[in-house]
């Protein structure tokens, strides 16, 4: 299993302590291999880095959407090799997208603390053009709604030299290919679920979610490295011709 370990400042009571989670529970995750050793360092201390911190908030993610620590092990065990810190970040954004509901109302002096960094208006205004966030507090109160499983996300957008207009016209086409996959999918289950019995279709669904979701985002990951390479006129990671 690969770790990204760059800045392995965090000792195991800090990594606990940005989780959210005891440092029993970071232990635990680490004897069943779901969470890499730490890097040891002086006086035979243990340090860990931003691929540790993001693979625990990306296992409590699958905790809190219902899964087994066997279904969550399947789960990583799946992962491509060599993900970093964010690509297990955009991981979590997709399972926290699992939820129901990942959408709250969130003060404005709380959007920071949960984006994991300041946030200007000018901030605030871009997350609300990539539909991250909008105003609907009560009348009077400054809060927004925010996509929770997608605010860290956005926030690292932030800082990616596109355009406003370039990011939603990224978000048109990937919305527009998103719901197409969705629909042929989903009649392809319907095809597995002759009747329309309700329960079938949606214990079908719990379970090809995880697979389908992780399927979809591991060959758009793939074909968008290829399409830069091409782009850059570098020869495929292959080797082909």
């Amino acid at each position: 299993m690969t770790i990204e370990t760059e800045e392995p400042a965090l000792t195991v009571d800090e990594l606990a302590a940005r989780a959210g989670v005891t440092v029993r529970t970071v232990r635990f995750y680490g004897t069943r291999g779901l969470l890499p050793p730490p890097v040891i360092g002086p006086r035979r201390v243990g340090h860990y880095g931003p691929g540790h911190l993001a693979r625990l908030a990306l296992i409590e993610e699958l905790r809190r959407q219902g899964l087994t620590l066997a279904a969550i092990e399947r789960y990583l065990d799946r992962l491509p090799p060599g993900l970093d810190a964010h690509d297990l970040a955009v991981h979590r954004a997709v399972v926290a997208s699992w939820a129901p509901d990942a959408v709250e109302t969130v003060p404005r002096e709380e959007l920071g603390r949960r984006a994991g960094r300041a946030l200007s208006e000018e901030d605030v205004d871009r997350l609300a053009a990539m539909g991250v966030l909008d105003a609907g507090g009560p009348a009077g109160e400054d809060a927004y709604r925010v996509d929770a499983g997608l605010l860290r996300l956005g926030a690292r957008l932030l800082d990616v030299p596109l355009s406003p207009e370039a990011i939603l016209a990224a978000r048109t086409v990937l919305l527009d290919h998103a719901r197409a996959a969705a629909h042929e999918l989903s009649r392809l289950l319907r095809d597995e679920v002759p009747e329309r019995d309700a329960q079938a279709v949606r214990s079908l669904s719990a379970h090809m979610q995880p697979l389908v979701v992780q399927a979809l985002l591991t060959a758009f990951q793939r074909s968008l490295t290829q399409e830069l390479r091409e782009w850059l006129g570098e020869p495929p990671e292959d080797g082909s011709p």
